[in-house]
């Protein structure tokens, strides 16, 4: 921490913590595109206490994305919900332009556990784990019933429907520039099928494992409420149900960790309202679209070099995951991938390419990882994964991409380049392209899986005994 940074914030401890006497730590936790968060450890007359820092990241020119918040919004969105039933960390203090530190704001700080495949698999929550989709039915009727127009956020939070958020995300993939027909697919898909009578509520924007904290108690905690709005509550336990934060367990259609009749039940005990299945199953589709989407937009910024990251483009390569979840949530079927080979040498001079990669894709992973700790170890596996997916990619990417322009050759009835023929087919998905026609449904969904073969194997849409929880054609 900069001796500014850590000037600037001893004088508001100073100022808004009764008995304070020094600034122990003050350690960077998470570095987003927008906000930072760091855990912070004073002493006081009373003893040692956390607090946690919530601010925007100074050198950034907007308070949020596309969709966000400003953090005095969200500060006032964390004392809402604290006083009504909804587990939240208490705000101590929102940050003013003299203190020097940007905007943001000190909250408690609370234990427990935030990583969502830690909470689906550690032995610590096993007991209370059953009963978290029924908290998380029961903490969503709660936000969704908060009167927000009392609490003066009419003015601070944005009113969108499906139809404009389905516009709006489209919009951001069409910025790129890339063909990506599955999106295409998808986007047309979700127009096609708006939800009615639907109700306006505050939307938590991102309530997801991951973005809850949890004890052996239960949830203690709802975080991360930048992209809250007012919309279409469904929305909200559709994108918990989303493939992507499962985190592997895909049978559990709630987080990985639950059964949707207990989020269902749990939402119409605290609220007074039935929501189903197939209000929902919307939003499941919507949230697979949506993160794919922001994926690619991820990747984007590392490319023009808005955001120099190791993990940025490693990012860009998941929006086959949800395009995945959105080929079986839509178009489910069979499809086919490559034979996995076990000799990857592919020549008989050595050493090869793909061997190389292995080398060093194992000296990551293994070696340096071992030695370091926290984010740098982190940063060793994602740079280990890197190098996974360009073997996989000079192993089977040219038969993969010789498959799908033969298949997009025999469905669009012209040659070309591959590329060609995916925009082709993107723009073709633009207009009035039929969504049922068969070919059509099975090049999407095998181009998808091959893609994903390459990107992430062992994710769990790739396996077709799995549960299609969710599904809807």
């Amino acid at each position: 921490m900069a001796n500014a940074m850590r000037d600037a914030l001893t004088q508001v401890l100073v100022r808004e913590i009764d008995g304070f006497t020094s600034l122990e730590s003050c350690q960077q936790l998470t570095a987003g595109a927008s906000q930072e968060t760091y855990r912070i450890v004073l002493n006081s007359q009373s003893g040692q206490q956390q607090l946690a820092l919530r601010r925007a990241v100074p050198t950034n020119t907007q308070e949020g994305g596309v969709g966000s918040i400003g953090l005095e919004a969200e500060a006032q969105l964390f004392k809402l919900a604290g006083r009504n039933q909804i587990p939240a960390p208490q705000v101590v203090y929102v940050l003013q332009p003299d203190d020097q530190l940007g905007a943001g704001f000190l909250m408690q700080w609370l234990d427990g556990e935030t990583l969502g495949q830690r909470i689906n698999r550690s032995d610590e929550l096993a007991e209370v784990r059953p009963l978290l989709a029924r908290q998380c039915g029961e903490i969503l009727g709660r936000i969704h019933s908060l009167d927000w127009q009392q609490a003066g956020l009419d003015e601070q939070l944005t009113q969108v429907d499906a139809a404009t958020l389905v516009d709006e995300t489209f919009a951001v993939y069409r910025e790129l520039d890339i063909p990506a027909p599955m999106i295409d697919y998808c986007w047309r898909w979700l127009k096609a099928n708006l939800p009615s009578n639907t109700r306006v509520s505050l939307v938590h924007g991102d309530f997801r494992n991951g973005n809850i904290m949890v004890n052996p108690q239960g949830i203690n905690a709802v975080l991360d409420w930048e992209l809250a709005h007012l919309g279409d509550p469904a929305r909200d336990l559709g994108w918990l149900c989303v493939n992507s934060w499962r985190f592997g367990n895909r049978e559990k259609p709630v987080g990985g960790f639950g059964e949707l009749d207990d989020l269902l039940e749990g939402y119409r005990a605290s609220s007074g309202i039935t929501i189903t299945a197939e209000d929902i199953q919307y939003w499941q589709v919507f949230g697979s679209f949506w993160w794919s989407i922001t994926t690619l937009t991820m990747a984007n910024s590392w490319r023009t070099g808005e955001t120099p990251s190791l993990e940025r483009p490693v990012i860009g390569r998941r929006s086959s995951e949800a395009q995945m979840d959105c080929v079986n949530l839509l178009i489910p079927g069979a499809f086919e991938l490559p034979e996995v080979t076990t000799n990857i040498a592919a020549g008989t001079a050595l050493p090869m390419p793909a061997e190389l990669i292995e080398g060093v894709a194992a000296f990551l992973k293994t070696d340096v990882a071992s030695t370091l700790t926290g984010r740098d170890a982190f940063l060793a596996r994602v740079g280990a994964n890197s190098l996974g997916i360009a073997q996989r990619e000079l192993l089977y990417g040219t038969d993969l991409a010789n498959a799908e322009a033969q298949r997009l050759q025999q469905l669009l009835k012209e040659t070309g380049k591959l590329d060609e023929l995916r925009w082709a087919l993107s723009n073709r998905l633009r207009e009035d392209f039929p969504l049922d026609t068969r070919a059509l449904t099975e090049h999407l969904r095998n181009t998808v899986a091959g893609q994903l073969f390459i990107d992430q194997p062992k994710y769990s849409a790739l396996h077709p005994t799995a549960s299609t929880a969710g599904h809807r054609t």
